[in-house]
């Protein structure tokens, strides 16, 4: 698979660089789940054995060395202050999550929504960004809490791999929903989040804006999970950033 750059190959992930963070966006490869959920499925709320995507989250925490810090996605826009957990239970709603901490990983799943993480150089923050995110303004908060956190300099953004504007047929609610983003967002009757996310996150003042350029839906099948291909029947992908 041939990569844009700056991303890179991260093992059998992809990774990228931003200020002071490093990036990883998880694939669905190296992990122990089975059927549908093969193989690396980190989605706790799923119907896949709990004990594999257990096993599956320490096997991918132990392999980057850091802690990661989970949110229960609700479709929103809270960006939530991360601290490390190991357990779902008392895990607060946040469709984000940032930190200034070192080795306290922002970690949200996806299987066709974006993973869109955030830096500078001292803060990081990693956004669950499907269309009811985008906008409901989960970007714009995303920004926001890293400045709360005494970021004070340049921010880099990553799109991760999310459905595509080839792919991503909606309907006239969801393109009301995103048509503040601009006429070009919509594209007969699909919609391109990922160009809704690159306004919004432009207009939120990040400076420059580094997008995959994956569709979750039409690539090649081993490599994401797609709730969209698979009718529902998924398991979940991550996206990780941390500071280095």
């Amino acid at each position: 698979m041939k990569l844009p750059d700056p991303f890179y190959a991260a093992g059998e992930h992809i990774g990228i660089d931003l200020g002071g963070a490093r990036v990883v966006f998880t694939t669905r490869r190296g992990g122990c789940s089975r059927g549908p959920y093969e193989s690396l499925n980190l989605g706790l709320f799923t119907d896949d054995d709990p004990l594999n995507v257990n096993a599956n989250r320490e096997r991918l925490a132990g392999a980057l060395g850091v802690g990661f810090a989970y949110g229960r996605q609700v479709h929103g826009a809270h960006v939530a202050v991360a601290e490390p957990v190991s357990e779902t239970s008392g895990v607060l709603d946040a469709d984000g999550q940032a930190s200034a901490v070192a080795g306290v990983a922002p970690f949200v799943l996806t299987a066709d929504c974006l993973a869109i993480a955030l830096a500078g150089k001292r803060t990081v923050a990693v956004l669950h960004a499907g269309w009811r995110g985008l906008a409901a303004g989960v970007v714009s908060e995303g920004v926001a809490t890293l400045r709360r956190l005494g970021e004070a300099g340049q921010l880099l953004a990553a799109i991760g791999p999310g459905a595509g504007s080839c792919c991503y047929e909606v309907g006239e609610e969801v393109h009301k929903a995103l048509a503040a983003a601009g006429p070009d967002v919509r594209r007969g009757g699909n919609a391109d989040l990922k160009l809704v996310a690159r306004h919004q996150l432009q207009a939120a003042g990040v400076q420059r804006v580094h997008d995959l350029g994956i569709c979750t839906i039409c690539c090649e099948p081993s490599l994401f999970f797609s709730h969209r291909r698979e009718r529902g029947l998924t398991g979940r992908q991550a996206g990780i950033a941390w500071l280095i």
